[in-house]
Formats: C-alpha cells, sequence, structure tokens
C-alpha cells in the first residue's frame, strides 16, 4: 500500500531590506528550501546602496513562478521612482544609494538604462500586507489608526528611532525594516518584529517565518545560518 503523500504547510516569510544584495539574496532564498505552497513578502528597500539592484529584482521576478511572492514599497523604491518621474532630483536619490542602483544597470545610462519592465513591476508593491496574525509594512504605523488609513509617509520613512509604536488596534503583530540595526540584531518587542539586520553594511539578510517563528539569515559573502526568534528585548537595549 503507497503512502499518502504529504503536502509541507504553507509558510509566510518575511524578508528584510536586501539593499542590493544579490548574493546574500540567492542564499537565503536558496536555504529557504521554497515549495509553491510558501508565500514570501519582501518588506521593501530591495534597491539602492548594495551593488546589484537589477539582479535582485530579477531574482524576485523569477521567484515567483516557484511560490507566492507580495512586495512591500519601501522609501528607496520611491525614491528610484521619484526620480525616474522627476518628482525628485536625480541627484537627490543618487547620494542616497541611488548611484549604485543605476550602476548595476550600465555605467552612463541614466535613469534610461533602467529595464522598463523592473519600473513596472516596482510600481505595483503595495504598503501593507495583512494575515490573520500578522501585518507587514516598510517603517512604521500608527498604532491607533486601522490598517486601510495609515500615512504613507509613515509607512515608508518613520524611524523606529522616531518613533516606537505601541501594539496596533487589530491585534496582529507587526512586521517592519526599514531601521536597520548596526549590531545586525533583530529587534523583538512581543507586538512588533523589526528584520532589517544591516545586510548591506556587513550585517545578515534576514528572513522570518511569522508561523513558526523560525529565522533563516544571509550575508553577502555568502554565510548561511538559522536559528529561532529572539527572545522580546528592550528597544533601549539594541544599536541603530
Amino acid at each position: 500500500m503507497s503512502r499518502p503523500i504529504v503536502k509541507p504547510a504553507p509558510r509566510t516569510i518575511a524578508v528584510g531590506d536586501v539593499h542590493g544584495c544579490n548574493t546574500a539574496l540567492k542564499t537565503l532564498l536558496d536555504g529557504l528550501q521554497l515549495t509553491p505552497h510558501d508565500t514570501v513578502i519582501f518588506l521593501g528597500d530591495v534597491v539602492d546602496r548594495g551593488p546589484d539592484s537589477r539582479d535582485c529584482i530579477d531574482q524576485i521576478i523569477a521567484l515567483g513562478q516557484r511560490c507566492r511572492v507580495e512586495c512591500i514599497q519601501g522609501n528607496h523604491e520611491q525614491m528610484m521612482l521619484d526620480a525616474i518621474d522627476g518628482t525628485m532630483p536625480i541627484q537627490e536619490w543618487l547620494v542616497h544609494g541611488g548611484a549604485e542602483t543605476l550602476d548595476s544597470y550600465g555605467k552612463n545610462f541614466g535613469v534610461g538604462g533602467i529595464k522598463p519592465d523592473h519600473v513596472e513591476f516596482l510600481r505595483t508593491w503595495g504598503d501593507v500586507v495583512e494575515r490573520p496574525t500578522h501585518f507587514f509594512a516598510h517603517g512604521n504605523y500608527l498604532a491607533s489608526r486601522p490598517l486601510t488609513r495609515q500615512p504613507w509617509r509613515d509607512l515608508r520613512w518613520q524611524s523606529l528611532k522616531w518613533h516606537t509604536p505601541e501594539a496596533h488596534l487589530s491585534g496582529k503583530t507587526a512586521v517592519v525594516g526599514h531601521t536597520a540595526n548596526k549590531q545586525a540584531e533583530i529587534l523583538n518587542l512581543g507586538h512588533l518584529v523589526c528584520i532589517d539586520t544591516y545586510c548591506h553594511g556587513g550585517g545578515w539578510l534576514t528572513g522570518f517565518d511569522v508561523t513558526t517563528g523560525r529565522i533563516w539569515q544571509a550575508k553577502e559573502t555568502g554565510e548561511f545560518q538559522a536559528a529561532d526568534l529572539p527572545p522580546i528585548k528592550s528597544l533601549a537595549a539594541l544599536r541603530f
């Protein structure tokens, strides 16, 4: 008698700020051993600062053929699109990491050298993703306001250093990036988990399975490790 086929339980895995670290992204995705039942949620800031933003976007597009992918727009995607659209001076984007992004598409091409399908892909990225027990945003949120009425400036730009929110009125746990921890540690406040672990500065790129609490991390050097979500810790104990 043949044994019944047991399908792996679907996972929802959040990925922190990639910032052009293509090797770390590939290493992390390989280590996750993804199945078609999984969902990967990118928390934004895939582009800028690191050397390979173009290849990172290509990886994410290709990943959509292997599992479900959802992407949240970070402040760096917004700056990139604003520079392309002419609503932000290009030089302002360049000094915030855009120069590395442009170089990844080829030297001396300017914004016209950015692949049109990449631009259109970035335009589809939203602000918030909700699940039954968690919600995902790039940077921050207002605890007393429904997720459908959050100011986009807080979602994309507000650092946890400037405002550390209380638990959201929905009762869901927030999972965010944006506020890079220079110690490459995950911030777990219980009601909020921040997984920007400073990949582009020599730290880790973090993946977090919100169902099991499992953590996977990769570095641009190709290092990989797996662990569990660290215990709740005071924000004051960490250095940003």
